[in-house]
């Protein structure tokens, strides 16, 4: 038997989300086995998956799960986040980091173990003496670079969570697209809907979710143009592919792109990612009005001024 105790940071969330962050070596498939043959009790009682569970419960869990080890993501040289990340803006409830390009936020089957960005907010959350396990309350691409949010404790994962539900978390994002838009400012409204194959998951236009992208064109840049972005909806890839469906894809973008555009960006500005950057981040924290902004990175820029 398996005996856990719910933690303060843990609580009000539902037994099944529990056991996902619980036991993150398991399959969803295991776990809710395990629920449906009634092998987990919540406080002697059995657990339907569906309930919420509260500080101080004990989960009794009578299989065999397998178990994170307590030192799975540990780097003992670690001593900040990492030196391609930087802190923007650290609080007791949350960090606000700049990822670059090219890092995973999450981890996933075709990363090396604990080169992702929340693994090495972990590293650093333990070196800090934190007791809780941070948690990003929200999404960027492995591609995109730019701002990010890891709430330091339960409480403040449930209250960003809360905020981003009701879209009161601004996110602006900056991209260079191909080719001239009609209007200087405008809506994409195109219903997305997740495909997966070989070559990995991509969203097509057309069908699916609705899906809301508004933008502003900020000047033209060769035969291409950068735009302000912000989202009304969070879809996978949603500014990638919306842009795509009506003819204006990101340069760089190796998914929904033109592939002939970014070999000749890459020759001429030698850029090898996606022109899409996480540029500002506004929102309430106790009362106070919170306005984040990153400059585009370097190899960005270098883009806009050769």
């Amino acid at each position: 038997m398996i005996e856990k105790i719910v933690g303060r940071h843990d609580a009000d969330q539902r037994l099944d989300r529990w056991l996902r962050k619980a036991f993150p070596l398991a399959s969803l498939s295991s776990l809710f086995a395990v629920i449906r043959k009634k092998k987990i009790r919540v406080n002697g009682k059995p657990g339907k998956g569906t309930e919420t569970v509260n500080a101080g419960d004990v989960i009794c869990i009578y299989e065999n799960i397998p178990e994170a080890p307590a030192n799975m993501y540990e780097k003992k040289a670690v001593v900040q986040v990492d030196s391609r990340i930087v802190i923007v803006s650290r609080t007791a409830d949350y960090l606000v980091l700049d990822k670059p390009a090219g890092l995973a936020s999450q981890p996933g089957t075709n990363q090396q173990p604990g080169d992702s960005l929340i693994e090495l907010v972990w590293n650093w959350a333990e070196y800090e003496g934190l007791d809780f396990k941070p948690a990003l309350v929200h999404r960027l691409d492995q591609e995109t670079s730019g701002l990010i949010i890891a709430g330091l404790t339960g409480e403040a994962v449930r209250t960003f969570n809360a905020l981003i539900r009701a879209h009161k978390v601004r996110k602006e994002y900056v991209a260079l697209v191909n080719g001239y838009l009609e209007e200087p400012k405008g809506t994409i409204r195109l219903a997305l809907e997740r495909t997966d194959s070989a070559q990995g998951a991509k969203m097509e236009a057309g069908q699916g979710k609705d899906s809301v992208t508004h933008y502003q064109v900020i000047r033209q840049v060769g035969n291409c143009s950068l735009v302000r972005i912000t989202l009304e909806t969070g879809r996978m890839h949603q500014i990638r592919a919306h842009f795509a469906a009506i003819g204006h894809a990101l340069i760089g973008d190796g998914r929904y792109g033109d592939f002939a555009l970014n070999r000749e960006f890459r020759k001429s500005h030698g850029l090898k990612r996606l022109f899409l950057h996480s540029a500002l981040l506004d929102f309430q924290w106790k009362g106070k009005r919170i306005q984040i902004e990153r400059e585009l990175p370097a190899e960005l820029q270098k883009v806009l001024t050769d």
